[in-house]
């Protein structure tokens, strides 16, 4: 095990060493390169549609458990159930964190480097519960920030510093901030970029948020673009950089390393009948390539997450015949360095 862990350890410096980069404006390609990046894909949790177990976003976490987001019910599912924050211990021992009501959606949450879990509670129409939520030491929720009623919040981000969140609203094509402490939420950016497209069937802007390499990434499920935006040494928004396009339905997303700029992206084409359910990797130059496809399990992916060789991606399960679940891969160094030598 020792010898095996190293070998890991060796294997992301030295592909962390490689694919470092700042991100180009190019558009990706979706050519192929040689070599499976991910392999040995498994089915790790299933879960009960019916009873609203549809999960939404995930967040690995250092002592090999997951969080995960279940919404309880989907813009496509009868709303009778509420959601749930649960974690996954590596033995498979299932914990519920926190509920929500029946019509909310538990969509993002973070870790901060203290261990406080943090999720995203979308409460349609409801200003008294909608925003940003906190576990107290004692397992209790506690709202962080409120956010207007008519927002949207889903992808969630903290600083490394655990001073600031960032919340991504679906709705109003904005990022939010708000103190990690808790206080009023502020409008850090509102751009088209973020915004959705009303004519879709999902009408969903910013989705995914991640604060990585001094930066915001941000997807937007409509336009199916992935955004970079820095974080000035002031705390403002630099200016929007277009990492990559081209990938309807794009959700939430992960980083290969803390210091790789290479991206493992979910595709939730199924949650709306707008494209492929896959994940593809994206290269800090802007191109990418499909890994997962529906072939190998994919049911509405929605997010990953990476912890040294693993890839994890949550399933929800929209189409018929339902099978929401957690899936966990392996991911494949040396096919992922000879891709990025396109």
């Amino acid at each position: 095990m020792l010898k095996r862990n190293v070998g890991i350890a060796l294997a992301v410096t030295a592909t962390a060493a490689v694919l470092v980069s700042a991100p180009s404006a190019s558009a990706g390609t979706g050519q192929s390169y040689g070599g499976p990046v991910v392999t040995d894909v498994r089915t790790a949790a299933t879960f009960d549609y019916a009873g609203g177990e549809i999960p939404e976003n995930i967040t690995a976490n250092p002592d090999g458990s997951v969080t995960l987001s279940m919404l309880g019910s989907c813009a496509v599912c009868e709303r009778t159930h509420g959601p749930q924050l649960m974690r996954i211990s590596p033995s498979g021992e299932r914990t519920v964190l926190a509920t929500g009501q029946v019509g909310e959606a538990i969509s993002g949450n973070t870790r901060g480097s203290d261990g406080t879990v943090y999720y995203s509670l979308w409460a349609p129409g409801n200003a008294a519960r909608n925003g940003v939520y906190k576990l107290l030491g004692d397992g209790t929720p506690q709202r962080v920030a409120a956010l207007p009623a008519d927002s949207g919040p889903n992808g969630l981000a903290i600083d490394p510093a655990g001073r600031t969140l960032y919340i991504a609203d679906s709705l109003k094509g904005t990022i939010w901030s708000v103190p990690a402490s808790g206080g009023s939420a502020t409008p850090w950016l509102t751009d088209a970029a973020l915004a959705p497209v009303p004519s879709e069937a999902l009408p969903i802007g910013a989705n995914g948020l991640r604060f990585h390499n001094g930066a915001l990434w941000v997807s937007n499920f409509n336009k199916g673009t992935l955004l970079r935006v820095p974080v000035t040494g002031t705390g403002a928004p630099g200016p929007i950089h277009l990492v990559t396009g081209g990938l309807p339905n794009i959700d939430d997303l992960s980083f290969l390393t803390p210091w790789s700029d290479v991206v493992f992206a979910a595709q939730n084409g199924s949650s709306s009948q707008n494209g492929p359910d896959r994940v593809v990797v994206i290269y800090p130059n802007g191109t990418y390539k499909p890994v997962l496809t529906s072939a190998d399990g994919l049911a509405s992916p929605s997010a990953t997450a990476v912890r040294g060789d693993r890839l994890y991606i949550t399933d929800g399960g929209v189409p018929e015949p339902h099978d929401p679940k957690l899936q966990t891969a392996r991911i494949n160094f040396p096919a992922l360095l000879a891709g990025a030598a396109h």
